[in-house]
């Protein structure tokens, strides 16, 4: 059940720094790179005393963060949950605002941000307000395209960023969902970014047609050979009408969970999934139990898959926005979030999710 009447899910704080923990044993024998991940571990346990001290005052926050920093994009990939689901007529917040938003979730204590977009590099503004929170440690997620020299050598000095390279699978899987050349241009993003020693990861959307591929044996070792150090997978959630098909058969999601388990143990690398990973805590952490979503457009949302909210960035402090009642009501309702079946919990809920928006 998920009637936690407001709190959040200690052992979730606890599983980051376990996989930064992870992280240092992966680095052993990179000097440079163990002392950055001693560095960022160091920061996240101050984070976690600080969200500590925020809910013995009546603050909950969480480690998390997902933000959607842009609606725009330079490519049209099918499928596209952030075109569907967060684009709009509307003014994105302003880099005064973004900065500021930086600010205050580190003043909080937030560990964690993934930097989503649309296409985040295409606001160059960014990397200028990441580099001035040192504190937080961002995943930029990134089509690989706009990693140009200056990009790179800002990433060098940002011990605290990784960008993270969105790829389908191989070349036939990544081209047919981003166009054609994508795959080329990624793979050349990350050549360059391991000859300038940036550790980066991959992000992947796992479908029925691309699991095989993309979270083979064969394919992860590939990966790990061209630099990759964090292996983020996705599972495919049927934002585009029609294409409930894509989404793991339950075989898939039993098998994901097997081989992850295996390449943990075995593999020099991070592996992360959603939903998957949150089965162990009990099922979804949307709603700032574990982690809540901003679009660029500074609504504060329960997760990207539900694009509802009561709290806008631009109207209110972050620290006044973790206080949604949006939140509060799907945290304390005693409704099953279960996602053991490799689905969003909260997509599977979204018209209660919707009718919460406002209720008393």
């Amino acid at each position: 059940m998920n009637g936690d009447h407001g709190k959040g899910d200690p052992a979730f704080d606890t599983s980051i720094l376990d996989v930064l923990r992870t992280g240092m044993r992966i680095t052993h024998g990179n000097p440079r790179l163990a002392l950055r991940a001693v560095r960022l571990l160091r920061g996240q346990q101050r984070a976690a005393r600080r969200r500590s001290l925020e809910e013995s005052l009546g603050l909950h926050v969480p480690p998390f963060v997902i933000f959607s920093v842009t609606g725009a994009c330079n490519l049209t990939c099918a499928g596209c949950y952030a075109s569907i689901l967060h684009r709009a007529a509307r003014p994105e917040m302003s880099d005064e605002r973004v900065g500021a938003l930086f600010r205050e979730a580190r003043d909080v204590g937030v560990s964690v941000m993934l930097l989503a977009g649309g296409e985040p590099l295409l606001r160059r503004a960014l990397l200028d307000d990441v580099l001035a929170a040192p504190e937080i440690l961002f995943l930029l997620f990134t089509n690989g395209s706009l990693l140009d020299d200056d990009a790179i050598r800002t990433l060098r000095r940002a011990s605290h960023v990784i960008p993270v390279l969105s790829v389908e699978g191989g070349e036939d899987e990544t081209d047919a969902r981003r166009g054609a050349g994508a795959y080329e241009r990624v793979t050349a993003a990350m050549a360059k970014l391991r000859a300038r020693r940036v550790v980066f990861g991959t992000s992947t959307t796992l479908t029925r047609s691309n699991f095989e591929k993309a979270t083979g044996e064969a394919y992860v070792r590939d990966l790990i050979r061209r630099g990759c150090r964090l292996f983020y997978y996705i599972n495919y959630v049927p934002v585009a009408p029609g294409t409930d098909e894509l989404q793991l058969a339950p075989d898939q999601v039993a098998e994901l969970t097997r081989r992850l388990t295996q390449y943990r143990r075995a593999m020099p690398a991070l592996f992360i999934s959603f939903p998957n990973d949150e089965v162990a805590f009990g099922g979804c952490l949307a709603a700032g139990k574990g982690f809540l979503h901003i679009n660029a457009y500074g609504d504060v949302e329960p997760c990207p898959f539900s694009p509802y909210s009561d709290s806008s960035l631009l109207k209110v402090s972050f620290r006044e926005a973790l206080a949604s009642p949006l939140f509060r009501k799907i945290r304390a309702e005693e409704i099953t979030l279960d996602e053991r079946d490799g689905r969003c919990a909260l997509w599977k809920r979204r018209e209660w999710v919707k009718g919460l928006v406002g209720r008393p």
